[in-house]
């Protein structure tokens, strides 16, 4: 195989409040404990079944962990993309193991899908993970992209990011097909 992908996207919701810890070097680093669930209704009785899954996130990105510890709380439904990391330690003689969605330091995607404040100001504000600013989408983003993804309009003032190229802006494009 040439290539893998290691991303997963989760929608769901915090069951607790941001647990925020510093490294030696004073880098945050944030844990997040968040459920997800489906329902579905039984064949046989017609009952109405539930079942929900609870996933560790470690949040290493300076931005996002900012972002974190000032604005969630508890209960509240965020949007989260990372990659699946597995880590090993012994405890007692006994190998253990636990698998997180870890959002690194350039890598990942935090966003708040409920309105700031849960019946507060319910404006649209967006943050960059990436570098400060607002930005133009449509909802609380709190996003790191990754030093070769084209995302470079994602934080800014109120201009708003093309990203599929296109018209707009003052790149000066040539006629001629680059290949």
């Amino acid at each position: 195989m040439a290539g893998s992908v290691n991303k997963v996207i989760l929608v769901g919701n915090l069951g607790a409040d941001p647990e925020i810890r510093r490294l030696n070097s004073g880098e945050p680093v944030v844990n997040l404990r968040i459920a997800t669930s489906e329902s579905w209704r039984d064949k046989n009785s017609g009952d109405r079944k539930e079942k929900t899954e609870w996933h560790q996130v470690v949040i290493f990105n300076d931005n996002l962990a900012k972002v974190a510890e000032q604005y969630l709380k508890k209960g509240m439904k965020v949007y989260i993309e990372g990659q699946l990391q597995t880590r090993k330690w012994e405890k007692d003689g006994v190998e253990r193991y636990s698998t997180e969605i870890v959002l690194q330091k350039f890598r990942g995607e935090l966003q708040m899908l409920d309105s700031r404040g849960q019946g507060g100001d319910s404006g649209q504000v967006g943050y960059s993970g990436g570098g400060g600013g607002g930005s133009s989408r449509g909802s609380d983003s709190f996003g790191q992209s990754g030093p070769n993804d084209d995302y470079g309009n994602r934080s800014g003032g109120g201009g708003g990011g093309n990203r599929g190229g296109g018209g707009g802006g003052s790149r000066d494009l040539d006629d001629e097909i680059p290949f």
